[in-house]
C-alpha cells in the first residue's frame, strides 16, 4: 500500500499506541491510589480530634494495610482466564467496576470490618489491574516503543501513589475516597473507544478485526502487511493440539520465560523497596530526622515517579538488561551505606555529623529502583512469556510479587528485632547481589526484538526474520 502523497506523518505513526496506552494505564492510576490510600487513612484515623467513627486498634489498622496485598495475590491469579475469556479489553473494564464499589464502600462504612472488605475487594482488582494491563500493552506495542509503553505501568501506579499522599495531606477523609473514586470512572469512558489487542482476536479466529485493530494501533495510512503476516506466523506455528501447562514446561523457551519472570518478581521484592516504602518515615525518624512522616512519605513517592521518567526514556535505548544491572549494582551499595550508618548508631557512636547520610541514601536507593527493577519486571513479564501460557504464568508472576510483597512487610519488623537495623539492610544488600548475579546470566535483553525473536532467542536458537517474508 503506498502512501497518499503530501501525508507523510500518517505513516507508522505511533500516536495512536501512545494515546491507547495512556487511557489504558488510567486503570493502573486508580490501582496506585488504592495503594497510597491507606497512608493518609491510617493518620486520620488517628488523630486526636477526629470525627471519624472508626477507630481503628493498631492490630486493625495493620489489617487495613495489608489486607490490599492478599486481595491482590488473589485477584492475580484467574485474570489471565478472565482476559482469554473475556478478551484483554472487556476483562480490564470488568475489574474497574470492583474497584469503584470498593471506594463506595469506604465511604459510608462505619465499621473497621467494612472498610476492610473494601481493601480487600479493592486489592482484587488491584491484583488483576496488575496482569493485565501489561498484558493489554505488550499485545498492542510495536517493537520500538514496547519499552517506554511497558514503563508507564510503574509511572502511573507511583503517580497514583503520590496523587493520594498529596490529596490526603490537604483533604479531608471522605474526600480522599472521592478523589481516588473518580479515576475508575474516567477509565471507563476513556477506555471504551480503544481496541481489543491484535493478538487475542486473531487466537479467536477472528482475522478481519485483528486488522482493523492493528491499523487503528498504527495509523490509517500505515502498512501493518508485515506485522499481519509476523503474527501469523506466529500464530500457526504454536497452532495445533493446546498441550498441558506442565507439558508447555518441557520447552525450552517457556521454562526460561517462566524462571526469567518469576526470577525477576522475586528480585523487585527481596530488593526492599516495600519495607523501604511503607516503613520511610520510621526510618527517617530513626535516622534523626525532623522531618513530618507526611512530607517524608511524599517525598519518597516523588522520587519514584522522577525515577520511572528517567527509564521511560532510556528502556528503548539503554536496554533493559543494564538498567536491570545499574539497580540492582547501586541497591546493594546504597543499602550497605543505610546498613553501616545504623550500626554506628545502633551501636551508641555519635552520627550527628552523618545525619544526611541516610536520607540521602534513602531516597537515592528509591530512584535507582525506580530506574531498573521498578518498571522493567512488570514489562519484561509480557516479553518473555510465550502466547500459550502468557495468561495462567502472567497471573502467577503478580501473585507471586504480591505473596512476596505481603510476607516481606508483615515479617520486616520481627527481623529488624532479631538481627538489627544493621543486619536488615546488609541481608537486603546480599539479596540485590544475588539478583545483579541473575540479571546479569539468566535474563534476556530485549529491547528492540520482536516477540517471536524474544522466544527464539529463550529456545537457544537465532532469529529467523526470513520466515516472516
Amino acid at each position: 500500500m503506498q502512501p497518499t502523497k503530501g501525508k507523510p506523518a500518517a505513516i507508522n505513526s505511533k500516536t495512536p499506541q501512545y494515546l491507547v496506552t495512556l487511557a489504558a494505564t488510567l486503570l493502573v492510576f486508580a490501582g496506585g491510589t488504592t495503594i497510597g490510600w491507606s497512608s493518609p487513612a491510617l493518620h486520620r484515623y488517628d488523630e486526636k480530634n477526629s470525627t471519624l467513627p472508626i477507630h481503628p486498634s493498631t492490630a486493625e489498622s495493620s489489617w487495613i494495610s495489608s489486607l490490599l496485598t492478599v486481595g491482590a495475590l488473589i485477584g492475580a491469579l484467574p485474570s489471565g482466564y478472565l482476559a482469554d475469556l473475556f478478551g484483554r479489553k472487556r476483562a480490564m473494564q470488568l475489574v474497574a467496576v470492583p474497584l469503584l464499589v470498593s471506594w463506595v464502600m469506604i465511604v459510608f462504612a462505619q465499621t473497621v470490618t467494612l472498610v476492610c472488605a473494601a481493601r480487600l475487594i479493592a486489592g482484587i482488582s488491584l491484583g488483576a489491574i496488575c496482569t493485565l494491563v501489561p498484558m493489554y500493552i505488550n499485545e498492542i506495542s510495536e517493537d520500538s516503543i514496547r519499552g517506554i509503553l511497558g514503563s508507564s505501568f510503574q509511572l502511573l501506579v507511583t503517580s497514583g501513589i503520590v496523587f493520594e499522599y498529596f490529596i490526603g495531606a490537604v483533604m479531608s477523609y471522605n474526600t480522599i475516597a472521592y478523589s481516588a473514586a473518580i479515576v475508575p470512572v474516567i477509565f471507563l469512558f476513556a477506555f471504551c473507544g480503544c481496541p481489543e489487542t491484535p493478538t487475542y482476536l486473531l487466537k479467536k479466529g477472528r482475522r478481519e478485526e485483528a486488522a482493523r485493530s492493528l491499523q487503528s494501533l498504527r495509523g490509517i495510512g500505515s502498512d501493518i502487511s508485515k506485522e499481519m503476516q509476523g503474527l501469523e506466523y506466529d500464530l500457526e506455528a504454536k497452532s495445533g493440539p493446546r498441550m498441558s501447562f506442565i507439558k508447555a514446561l518441557s520447552l525450552r523457551e517457556n521454562r526460561m520465560g517462566v524462571i526469567i519472570s518469576l526470577g525477576m518478581m522475586f528480585c523487585q521484592q527481596f530488593s526492599g523497596i516495600n519495607i523501604v516504602v511503607f516503613y520511610a518515615s520510621k526510618i527517617f525518624n530513626a535516622a534523626g530526622s525532623t522531618l513530618d512522616p507526611q512530607v517524608c512519605t511524599i517525598l519518597v513517592g516523588l522520587a519514584q515517579v522522577v525515577a520511572t521518567l528517567i527509564s521511560l526514556f532510556l528502556v528503548d535505548t539503554a536496554g533493559r538488561k543494564i538498567l536491570l544491572q545499574i539497580s540492582a549494582a547501586s541497591m546493594v551499595v546504597l543499602l550497605s551505606v543505610l546498613g553501616f550508618y545504623f550500626k554506628l548508631k545502633d551501636g551508641g557512636e555519635d552520627v550527628s555529623s552523618l545525619s544526611l547520610v541516610p536520607i540521602v541514601a534513602l531516597v537515592s536507593y528509591v530512584m535507582l529502583f525506580g530506574i531498573g527493577f521498578g518498571p522493567i519486571p512488570w514489562m519484561m513479564t509480557g516479553e518473555v512469556l510465550p502466547d500459550d501460557i502468557k495468561s495462567i504464568c502472567s497471573g502467577l508472576a503478580v501473585s507471586t510479587n504480591w505473596t512476596l510483597a505481603f510476607v516481606l512487610t508483615l515479617s520486616f519488623q520481627s527481623v529488624t528485632d532479631t538481627i538489627g537495623n544493621a543486619g536488615t539492610y546488609w541481608s537486603l544488600a546480599a539479596i540485590n547481589a544475588l539478583s545483579f548475579i541473575f540479571i546479569t546470566f539468566v535474563v534476556v535483553e530485549t529491547k528492540g526484538k520482536s516477540l517471536q525473536e524474544i522466544q527464539q532467542e529463550l529456545a537457544g536458537k537465532k532469529s529467523q526474520p526470513d520466515q516472516l517474508v
